[in-house]
């Protein structure tokens, strides 16, 4: 197994609805899918002949903690985010996440092999590898319904009306070391997290990725979505690096018997 997504899979899964710690336990890992050891300082992040910092490229896989609550809210050894965050609510996103609260995410559309979406995608225990090519970014993720995401870095705008999709439409750029990348368009059929905060299409995202070592990727999002927050809100964490490991093929869908443990209260 991958010795560094069971040690935390182990931690997480009494907080994880029953589908979504099934699934979990189903792709921890395999061998020698591990971040390097800590006992040697890490090195600094590689960069490529344009400058810009090595996101990847196939050399490895980024292995994300289980993240359940973006807001930091409960054990902070269950949810590693950085800070504490209080959560803007609209009144009647409040009543939801509350509801989910109290039924055990019993409709978590993840546990019925939906995509998790953006910024759930990034804090689901599913290895995923970063690809830079000449115009755009490209994420490609082992679980999470085996999809992929292009962060185009070409210049262009999003869209003036974009399809909802379920991550949304993405383009990005450099500041720096840190790839921002901006997303709009999204359907209402994820959660921003396990825990089950809300979103409607007016979700605008921005997401900071920076490799800030050989080993450690830096996450930061932000959400603005006026319809169910007041304000914008922010959460960051980090998220470790496998050098050499690989994808395999995950498919959710694929006999599906965890459903009837999706009972709530």
């Amino acid at each position: 197994m991958r010795l560094f997504n069971v040690l935390v899979a182990t931690i997480t899964l009494a907080a994880m609805p029953a589908g979504a710690a099934a699934q979990a336990v189903a792709v921890a890992g395999r061998i020698g899918d591990r971040p390097e050891s800590s006992a040697t300082p890490p090195g600094p992040a590689p960069r490529l002949p344009d400058g810009h910092p090595d996101l990847g490229n196939g050399k490895g896989s980024w292995n994300p903690r289980v993240i359940a609550n973006l807001a930091g809210v409960g054990d902070p050894a269950r949810s590693p985010v950085e800070r504490i965050v209080d959560v803007p609510f609209q009144p009647w996103a409040r009543g939801v996440y509350e509801e989910r609260q109290r039924n055990l995410q019993q409709q978590d559309p993840e546990s019925k092999c939906l995509p998790p979406g953006i910024p759930r995608m990034m804090a689901t225990p599913f290895p995923f590898q970063i690809f830079q090519l000449s115009d755009r970014v490209l994420f490609v993720f082992e679980g999470g319904a085996h999809v992929w995401r292009s962060v185009f870095t070409d210049g262009r705008p999003h869209p003036t009306d974009p399809n909802p999709s379920f991550l949304g439409d993405s383009v990005g750029r450099w500041d720096g070391d840190t790839l921002v990348v901006d997303v709009v368009g999204f359907n209402e059929s994820t959660w921003l997290d396990q825990a089950g905060h809300p979103h409607t299409e007016a979700l605008h995202v921005v997401e900071r990725f920076t490799r800030t070592n050989e080993r450690m990727l830096h996450y930061h999002v932000t959400i603005d979505d006026p319809h169910a927050y007041t304000a914008p809100w922010s959460t960051s964490y980090t998220i470790p690096w496998a050098a050499g490991a690989e994808l395999y093929e995950y498919i959710c869908q694929e006999n599906n018997r965890d459903l009837r443990h999706m009972v709530g209260n």
